[in-house]
This record gives C-alpha cells, sequence and structure tokens, in this order.
C-alpha cells in the first residue's frame, strides 16, 4: 500500500463504515470484513517476508537454527504451507511460501556473525528502466536498472531472469496452475532479490499506460 494511500487502519474504518450501508445481513457484513482484513494482515505479512529475506540473513545452517526459521514462519503462514531448504552450495536457504492463491519463493543468505566484517562495496544508484513489449508499446513496465548497467545489458538480464524465472519451481508452479506464460505474470510473480542480484528493481507489479503530455496553449497577452 503506498504512502500517499489510506493507512491499513483507516481503510479498515472506511470499509467498516461502508459494509453496513451496502449489505442488510450483519453476518455477511461481518464475514466480508473478517475476509478483507486477513488479506491485509497477509499482504503485510508477505512485505515484512520479502524484506527480511532482502536484507537479513542466518548465522548458519544448523538443524536448530533452520527449524527455527521454520517455525517462526509457519506461525504466520501456517505450517502446511511453508518450506524451507539449504541450497547446494550451502550459502542461503531456499524459502518457499504455498498459498492458495499464489506461492512466493525466496532466499535467505547464511552470515556468520563472528566472521569479519567486509567493507561494503558502494553500489550505484537506480535510475528508471521502463519496459514495453514490442506488440503492445503502449503499456509501460515501472521498473529500475543500477547506473552502471546500460539500457541494452538490463534488457539482456531481464529477459535472462524470466527465463531462469519459469525454469524455477515457483515458475512451473504457475504453469501448472495454468497461468500464462507472460511478461506480466513474470514481473508479477518474480522475486524481488533475483531482480536485485542482477541489479534490477520492480517498483509495480502492474503495468502503467504510457501518457503523452499535452501543453496547455500560451495564453494570449492583451495590448494596453
Amino acid at each position: 500500500m503506498k504512502s500517499k494511500d489510506l493507512t491499513e487502519s483507516q481503510f479498515l474504518a472506511l470499509l467498516q463504515k461502508i459494509l453496513p450501508e451496502a449489505l442488510t445481513d450483519p453476518r455477511l457484513v461481518e464475514a466480508v470484513f473478517e475476509r478483507f482484513a486477513k488479506e491485509l494482515r497477509l499482504m503485510k505479512s508477505l512485505e515484512r517476508f520479502e524484506k527480511f529475506c532482502a536484507e537479513g540473513s542466518l548465522p548458519d545452517l544448523e538443524p536448530a537454527t533452520v527449524a527455527n526459521l521454520q517455525n517462526d514462519l509457519a506461525a504466520t503462514f501456517g505450517q502446511e504451507n511453508v518450506a524451507v531448504e539449504p541450497t547446494e552450495s550451502g550459502d542461503a536457504v531456499n524459502v518457499e511460501i504455498a498459498l492458495p492463491d499464489r506461492t512466493v519463493s525466496s532466499q535467505l543468505k547464511i552470515r556468520d556473525p563472528d566472521a569479519p566484517v567486509e567493507e561494503e562495496e558502494v553500489k550505484s544508484p537506480f535510475v528508471p528502466f521502463p519496459v514495453s513489449l514490442p506488440e503492445d508499446p503502449e503499456l509501460l513496465w515501472v521498473l529500475a536498472r543500477r547506473e552502471n548497467l546500460p539500457p541494452d545489458g538490463a534488457a539482456r538480464v531481464l529477459a535472462s531472469i524470466e527465463e531462469e524465472f519459469w525454469a524455477s519451481k515457483n515458475g512451473q508452479k504457475l504453469l501448472k496452475d495454468r497461468h500464462e506464460r507472460t511478461f506480466a505474470e513474470f514481473v508479477a510473480n518474480v522475486p524481488a532479490a533475483m531482480l536485485a542480484d542482477s541489479g534490477l528493481k520492480r517498483h509495480y507489479k502492474e503495468p502503467e499506460a504510457r501518457r503523452t503530455l499535452r501543453r496547455l496553449p500560451p495564453k494570449e497577452q492583451s495590448l494596453e
């Protein structure tokens, strides 16, 4: 939810005010309100999960450490919906949250807290990288690229990530669930960390229609 939009509490308060005016059955009002509230809580939890995977880490791959992560996620998303599996390289864990209407996959890195702190690499800032498809140039996806990644290079990287995503477990599941293999589905479902590792960033999951700025004619000055 964007900062300029209603906050979660404001939205729920507004919904609680409007629903009784639109629905006459109090039980239906309560059921709809609870469903909206549950979905909002889930969205917030998924946002926190993706941020934790992008910025956080695990100290090691000890069974107790992995089990604690599994239990923490299970408390929010349900034990049967969470899968945590170390990567073959042993430098991260793959985390998948399978919900009825979506599957979210990400990686959490392993960082030894006692290891010497390496000097953090100064990263180039992000700059706008809107993209469109040849068959529909009027529809733009609002992405960003690192300033030191040229537009042509960013386009090649994005195409490579798309191929990798559809070959992944999450991509294959979407195809089995009869989602179309389209760029729109890719942008909506690709993990943020998968883009960030290659110097890309997704601002929004939905595309925007390209708009042409129409200049106002200059006002005629009166002659005195």
